[in-house]
């Protein structure tokens, strides 16, 4: 195994997330490739870990912290980091081999090398994809938390005077018309599966006539004030939708048409 720095020869992959022979990611359009052409000149960095037939297997991208969404200062934070786990598809199962360290490790000492004084990561409590505990391992410490599905934030602080990230806190709501259903989906890009996920949602409401308003907010506009930076999220009407797995089209279109319903009765 091999650890790099993407070049030219795997951007095709790392905009799939390293999921080339997903059928379903094709629907996630070409956001994340343009959020990685803005973002590669602000700070962004993305490791890989190739194996012995140099095809990538896993994958680590982190940012600037003022680019992500949380608060901090001075620190870089790691969007996600993934080890391919399929066992029938792609290049195989290559987890719990113990790539998922050695890309953190190499992440970190990158940033050391950029000026940051510590990594900042976002987990999940359930043992899922970004297991909260797995960065525990790595040395992580739990320093906010989220309500929403288990989230929490941990860090490894590199210098006595880091400042400890949190999460913005915000209780705003999208603003919605009581004669119409808004949809309304933020987007930055970095997410194949959340860009998927607000390709179907326009697309329903599209499709679903003038009583559905989509509403789109692009979180990497600074102008966009920070109590509407919802970080690619999901509402219809008021309600926050998991987008954790990704929700299928129809299962959309379901939540939209069931508000439709009721404006109709009214």
């Amino acid at each position: 195994m091999k650890i790099i720095d993407l070049s030219g020869e795997y951007e095709g992959n790392y905009f799939v997330c390293l999921e080339e022979w997903s059928d379903e990611l094709k629907e996630a359009g070409n956001h994340k490739e343009n959020w990685y052409r803005k973002m590669k000149e602000k700070g962004l960095g993305v490791k890989l870990a190739l194996n012995e037939d140099k095809k990538p297997v896993g994958m680590i991208q982190y940012i600037p912290i003022e680019y992500s969404f949380v608060q901090g200062r001075d620190l870089y934070f790691v969007l996600c980091i993934w080890v391919h786990g399929y066992k029938n598809k792609g290049v195989g199962n290559y987890q719990k081999q113990g790539i998922g360290k050695a890309l953190i490790q190499a992440a970190e000492i990158d940033v050391k090398k950029r000026g940051s004084k510590g990594l900042v990561a976002w987990g999940v409590s359930l043992p899922v994809f970004m297991k909260a505990l797995w960065f525990k391992k790595q040395g992580y410490a739990k320093v906010d938390k989220n309500g929403f599905l288990g989230q929490v934030l941990l860090w490894k602080p590199f210098s006595d005077d880091a400042i400890p990230p949190k999460w913005i806190s915000s209780e705003t709501k999208p603003e919605t018309d009581p004669n119409k259903v808004t949809v309304t989906a933020s987007i930055s890009g970095w997410c194949p599966a959340y860009n998927m996920v607000f390709e179907r949602a326009k697309r329903a409401s599209l499709e679903l006539g003038e009583q559905v308003v989509f509403n789109e907010i692009n979180t990497l506009n600074k102008e966009v004030p920070e109590e509407l930076a919802f970080s690619d999220s999901l509402f219809v009407n008021r309600k926050k939708i998991n987008t954790g797995p990704p929700p299928s089209y129809k299962k959309i279109r379901k939540k939209i048409s069931r508000e439709l319903k009721k404006i109709k009765i009214l």
